[in-house]
């Protein structure tokens, strides 16, 4: 498994070198940064404190989605989903996760901002969501500190006895891509809020943990519906189709 910390919009350059030393304290080194961020030099590699060299290989993305594409398995770390999107993992439900991941796999962490978090956007372009129990009377954590809990879950992962082939996050939001517009094109979903039952979707296909031949399937089911609902001009005339 290739522990992948992401990191969005973060606002303290002293954060951002104090996550890269969590990191490499568990001996992980993959950092990206979506969005907007303050200059990391010099502070960043002062809290670094021997890390500076994770800050210095850090790469930036535009998008959350161009940070997370390649990964097998994206997690949000966050301290609120919602009503239908709730928070179903602890650190070392993570790193049970992570162990069914192959040598070459990657997970991707993904960490809000400092004052905000992640947005719900955000939020549902991951397939799960995580976060570290705290004290109900003093829940919020430093960032660098949350890191530093799961990567230390994350460092005693071992490999899988049988390992399964899981589908990239670019895979899976195409899948929801799809399926979303198939249930708005059948009038299922809502044309003024589609989101409102789709995230009660998104968040049962996270909790499936469906492999990449399971994903791929479901495409192909999705797929023949559209098919089929053209040849019988069922579908609404208004509703425009997907092209991927």
């Amino acid at each position: 498994m290739k522990l992948r910390i992401v990191l969005v919009e973060p606002r303290e350059a002293g954060n951002v070198g104090a996550v890269a030393r969590a990191m490499k304290n568990f001996g992980f080194d993959d950092l990206v940064i979506v969005g907007e961020h303050p200059p990391l030099e010099p502070l960043g590699w002062w809290w670094a404190s021997g890390a500076s060299d994770i800050v210095e290989r850090a790469r930036f993305t535009a998008t959350l989605l161009e940070a997370i594409g390649d990964a097998k398995l994206t997690i949000a770390t966050t301290s609120s989903r919602g009503r239908s999107m709730p928070i179903d993992l602890k650190p070392v439900d993570v790193a049970e996760l992570a162990s069914t991941l192959n040598d070459d796999d990657v997970l991707a962490l993904v960490f809000g901002r400092e004052d905000s978090g992640l947005t719900r956007d955000e939020v549902v372009l991951c397939q799960r969501t995580a976060v570290v129990p705290t004290n109900e009377r003093f829940p919020t954590m430093n960032l660098a500190q949350t890191v530093c809990v799961f990567c230390y879950e994350l460092s005693s992962t071992e490999r899988p006895v049988t390992p399964r082939e899981r589908p990239t996050a670019e895979l899976v939001e195409r899948l929801h891509e799809r399926v979303g517009a198939l249930l708005l094109e059948i009038g299922f979903s809502q044309e003024d809020n589609p989101d409102r039952i789709y995230d009660d979707v998104r968040a049962m296909a996270g909790r499936a943990d469906l492999d990449e031949r399971e994903v791929r399937i479901l495409l192909a089911m999705v797929r023949q519906v559209e098919g089929a609902l053209r040849s019988s001009g069922a579908t609404r005339p208004d509703t425009p189709r997907s092209s991927r």
